[in-house]
């Protein structure tokens, strides 16, 4: 029974490292137009949803990568949502005039450089991407 005990605990604590693992996994990055240092999860979200299109008053816009392990990490830690959910909830909202498809790139190189280049852009790459040019913004 002790061993058991012991293995439960072990498997909760290496859980919680994994989800830490995730979360630095993938940093978020903005254009410097946008003034904001820091967002929350409740406004990233919904910018990457479509629901909201600025951050502290600057039109904001949200750009994707088409794959790999940062949207993926991205995806599940801040939008709760599959690639597959996230691409049927896209062509919900343009089959419904509600919205039109989102920007996207296809590698963590490509994203600094359009989020540098694009005011008001919002993206994300992996942890120990080179994020020169663009600002990172912490994520409460």
């Amino acid at each position: 029974m002790k061993h058991l005990r012991v293995l439960l605990v072990t498997a909760v604590f290496a859980g919680f490292a994994l989800v830490s693992i995730q979360a630095a996994g993938v940093k978020v990055i903005a254009n410097t137009s946008i003034s904001d240092s820091a967002v929350s999860v409740d406004d990233l979200r919904s910018v990457f949803l479509q629901e909201k299109d600025s951050l502290a008053g600057s039109h904001v816009e949200a750009v994707f990568e088409k794959g790999g392990p940062a949207h993926e990490a991205f995806l599940k830690e801040y939008l709760d949502k599959s690639d597959s959910a996230l691409q049927a909830y896209y062509r919900s909202l343009v089959f419904t005039g509600k919205g039109s498809m989102p920007k996207t790139v296809g590698s963590d190189a490509e994203m600094v450089a359009y989020v540098a280049k694009t005011k008001g852009a919002i993206g994300y790459v992996g942890g120990d991407t080179s994020a020169e040019g663009v600002k990172t913004l912490e994520v409460k």
